[in-house]
């Protein structure tokens, strides 16, 4: 089972951006998405993170992670 956590995108290069989600910052790729992306903006990344598979609404994102750092805290993860 895969879970897919929202990342905040920190800095875009071209094609490709820095994410952070949890502390964690990784680079991925934009090259799949039909959309504009800015800095700040949420996305979902596909399996491996290599690259970004949708792009969320803040609202959306800020809610999954809320949830997840419950789960987290809570220690059912």
């Amino acid at each position: 089972m895969c879970m897919a956590v929202p990342s905040r995108v920190v800095s875009i290069d071209g094609q490709m951006a820095v994410v952070e989600a949890f502390g964690q910052t990784r680079q991925t790729s934009l090259m799949m998405l039909d959309e504009p992306v800015a800095v700040g903006d949420y996305l979902i990344l596909g399996a491996g993170g290599n690259f970004a598979a949708e792009k969320v609404p803040e609202e959306t994102a800020l809610a999954a992670i809320d949830y997840l750092s419950q789960v987290l805290e809570d220690g059912l993860a």
